[in-house]
């Protein structure tokens, strides 16, 4: 179980080191670096690692679980039971969107400069390897991407030893470094850092953007702990990981004060030169997991938001007979790839991307303590007055760490707020659209009441076979049952009406996963319910209907679904081009068949036009 989370939860925030000081540092260097400045930027980035991980997320947002589940996705949902009106959940769903979108742009922006701030190391080996940092780095990145469809089964089995490795390495070095130079333990004391911001204040409130490198990948540890419990992740913190980024940062703090000179790379030279090549090997290895960790949790964000109405049909694919967290979403995945090669190919050093890393990490952050404000006094009961007194601070350090990266917008800080308002228009306009296609089909269809209490006085010729009717409004006849009706003058002797509802749960048990009710002779209701990190099986959970006393036969069954084509109502309530972009998502979404796993040759589509 250690080892486990050492490989997946602490993989991005253990490969700070290589580029955290550095970049800290660095915004002082023009006229060399003094002594004091080394230990403030050192008493920030230890202080850091104790208020915005050890406090904030081990302490209290761990806490915070839904069924077992973490994430900001999760944290949402909870913070969503907490709003009294409609139109509080609807803004507890756009800070929720927000913190995804966010995340996504930290899953494009982390492979790119882990990999390219390991790379780099060979510069420090050798300046013949100068020309060989983006080709190599260009390789590792596709070569990761491409292997993904075989899953992280394979490759999580060294996970664990290798992080463990990495940070015990990274540790020992750091140790000796401290031990030839014991004085920078002074920067234990956080008037170190009060110090640093009185003197400098503006210029130390910039080098705030980069000192937050420092506790990138935090939400890891809330987001993964649903994988492995509280305890085993709060353990690993507390006992090895922080003990081990501490010694290091201290250890590249020490090297500064002996050798300022050593600001070219402090982190790589730490190590002896005939450690160096080695040690670079193994901060790739180290980066290439960190990477892993924040494309698997790309693909189980991705889906969460579809299962959440946030995000049109997806291709999931489970790379796992066992293990239903390990997915692989081709769509996602080529995006991602797409996304770090640009970012790659367009900033060239790990110290350029560093500017654009910030903003994502701060902004999910933000967007963490402000719903954790909400469900811990909704939820769990707190006082306003203990809510401000511990979520204020540490939402007002997450504010101080946001609005410094956001001074270096220019300086490449657009890229994750671009990626971000990009994804929160498709996903605002999925969700708005979805709401105004329900509603639509609620206002035109006939109640199911209605139509069950006129069928025994109907001549409705009934055909051998049992129908499956796909609908998503459980209390309302389906279009698709109506156009078989008109068109084809029948209704099977067996009729099934199936609604799958999502949930704000990560998985739901299989005591409440179906509902069956009769509503007439041959006709049932169906209700199937997944928690939002679940995928659909429709067939399998038809078949185990027996169970309930409902024949189902799969060589018998029909699938009948409604295709919508979305047309312009006389008063639309869609602006044309949010329509349109509506219906440009909705054409390329997986189709139903394949989401819900329905066989292709046994259904029957029928199309339907909705004006919104």
């Amino acid at each position: 179980m250690i080892l486990g989370v050492l490989g997946v939860v602490y993989g991005d925030i253990g490969t700070s080191p290589l580029y955290a000081l550095k970049a800290s540092v660095l915004h002082f260097a023009a006229d060399g670096v003094e002594r004091w400045e080394v230990l403030g930027l050192l008493s920030l980035i230890f202080w850091s690692l104790i208020l915005t991980v050890t406090v904030k997320y081990v302490v209290f947002v761990l806490q915070a679980d839904n069924k077992g589940e973490g994430g900001i996705l999760a944290l949402m949902a909870l913070a969503q039971r907490s709003a009294r009106t409609e139109r509080g959940r609807w803004w507890v769903a756009l800070v929720g969107m927000a913190g995804a979108c966010l995340f996504f742009g930290d899953g494009i922006i982390t492979p790119a400069i882990s990999v390219l701030s390991a790379v780099e190391g060979l510069k420090v080996v050798s300046d013949s390897f100068d020309g060989v940092v983006i080709p190599l780095s260009i390789v590792i990145l596709i070569a990761l991407f491409l292997v993904q469809y075989r899953g992280t089964g394979s490759m999580g089995a060294i996970f664990g030893p290798v992080c463990a490795l990495w940070f015990g390495t990274i540790g020992v070095l750091g140790l000796i470094e401290v031990v030839r130079e014991p004085e920078v333990l002074v920067a234990l004391s956080p008037t170190y850092a009060i110090h640093f911001c009185a003197v400098y204040r503006l210029a130390a409130f910039i080098a705030m953007g980069s000192v937050v490198l420092a506790v990138t990948g935090a939400e890891a540890l809330y987001a993964d702990m649903g994988h492995f419990g509280k305890r085993p992740i709060k353990l690993v913190w507390l006992v090895f990981v922080l003990p081990c980024l501490s010694l290091n940062y201290f250890g590249q703090g020490a090297l500064l004060l002996s050798e300022p000179a050593a600001l070219e790379n402090p982190f790589f030279l730490l190590a002896p030169e005939w450690l160096r090549l080695p040690l670079v090997i193994l901060a790739t290895m180290a980066t290439i997991i960190a990477s892993q960790a924040m494309i698997s949790g790309a693909y189980s964000i991705a889906r969460q938001c579809v299962q959440l109405g946030f995000c049109p049909r997806l291709e999931v694919r489970h790379t796992s007979e066992t293990e239903e967290g390990q997915i692989y979403l081709p769509q996602v995945n080529f995006a991602l790839l797409a996304g770090v090669l640009i970012l790659v190919l367009a900033f060239k050093s790990s110290d350029s991307l560093a500017a654009a890393y910030g903003i994502a990490v701060t902004g999910t952050f933000v967007c963490t303590s402000g719903l954790a404000v909400l469900v811990f006094h909704r939820q769990f009961g707190w006082s306003i007055a203990l809510v401000t007194a511990v979520f204020g601070p540490l939402l007002a350090l997450d504010l101080v760490f946001f609005i410094s990266n956001v001074l270096k917008i220019p300086d490449g800080g657009y890229v994750p707020l671009v990626l971000g308002a990009m994804l929160m228009l498709l996903m605002n306009t999925w969700y708005r659209g979805r709401q105004l296609l329900f509603a639509r089909f609620r206002q035109d269809s006939l109640p199911l009441k209605s139509f069950l209490a006129r069928l025994p006085q109907s001549r409705t010729i009934r055909v051998p076979g049992i129908a499956v009717f796909m609908t998503g409004q459980a209390d309302y006849v389906p279009g698709a049952l109506l156009h078989n009706l008109k068109h084809n003058k029948v209704l099977h002797e067996r009729v099934l009406f199936v609604t799958v509802t999502n949930e704000d749960v990560p998985q739901v048990g299989p005591e409440r996963r179906r509902e069956v009710q009769e509503l007439a002779a041959g006709i049932h209701r169906v209700i199937l319910r997944y928690g939002f990190q679940e995928s659909p099986h429709i067939p399998r959970e038809l078949e185990s209907l027996r169970e309930e006393g409902v024949a189902f036969d799969p060589m018998q069954s029909s699938y009948f679904l409604g295709r919508e084509t979305l047309v312009q109502a006389v008063v639309p309530k869609m602006s044309r081009w949010r329509q349109w972009l509506y219906t440009f998502m909705s054409r390329n979404a997986v189709p139903a068949t394949e989401f819900f796993r329905i066989p292709s040759d046994r259904v029957v589509e029928l199309g339907v036009r909705v004006a919104i």
